[in-house]
């Protein structure tokens, strides 16, 4: 897709002010929220990726509950401390096991390897008023590219009066760069599809002139 083709739906997308929310369902982007310096986790999670800064315990364990399951199995831990976004490739895998050893101490009160939502409710309830540990990590990215570029870079730096020549920031260049490596990745792809045989896909003795 060309640079122009991507800017005029990045324009679009901002006019809509319509995002998709970690299940799917519509959220409208807004500017983002200022916290406290001292907030904590949780707060600044939501201010950050999410744009909400009011909600309660059931509402950020739902939209955290990615397959609806009625609890946080590990995987759906790191995604939300942003285990998944290619931000955190660098992230040695003792971290991300100290992440999951760490809120489970915490949250696993009948050691069955996930948080359940009443252990939840009653983690952050007004008993033992808990929240989620901060390691350190940022805010826990888990949108798709196009989202987490939205809602951390354009709404920062441009609006629906952005030219194609404004965007020269290097999270601008990144994101096209990205793009651009999805286009013909993907063309690529459709090539070999077209194609009966794949000679890279034929053990090299089977190949002509192959040992």
């Amino acid at each position: 897709m060309a640079i122009r083709q991507l800017f005029a739906a990045c324009v679009t997308s901002i006019a809509l002010a319509v995002g998709v929310n970690a299940h799917g369902g519509g959220v409208a982007h807004q500017k983002p929220i200022q916290v406290e310096p001292d907030a904590n986790w949780v707060t600044r999670h939501m201010a950050e990726e999410h744009h909400i800064s009011t909600f309660d315990a059931a509402s950020f364990f739902s939209l955290h509950d990615y397959d609806n399951s009625g609890s946080w199995d590990q995987s759906e831990i790191l995604k939300t401390y942003g285990m998944d976004d290619p931000s955190a490739k660098d992230v040695p895998q003792e971290k991300k096991d100290e992440i999951i050893r760490e809120v489970m101490k915490l949250v696993d009160q009948n050691s069955n390897g996930v948080v359940e939502k009443h252990e939840w409710l009653q983690f952050t309830g007004e008993d033992r008023k808990g929240t989620l540990p901060d390691f350190g990590l940022g805010p826990g990215h888990h949108w798709d590219m196009e989202t987490e570029y939205e809602i951390h870079h354009w709404e920062l730096y441009h609006d629906e009066n952005t030219k194609e020549e404004d965007l020269i920031h290097p999270e601008d260049i990144e994101h096209f760069r990205l793009h651009d490596e999805l286009e013909d990745e993907a063309e690529r792809v459709a090539a070999l599809d077209k194609l009966a045989i794949v000679e890279q896909n034929i053990p090299a003795k089977f190949r002509r002139g192959g040992q």
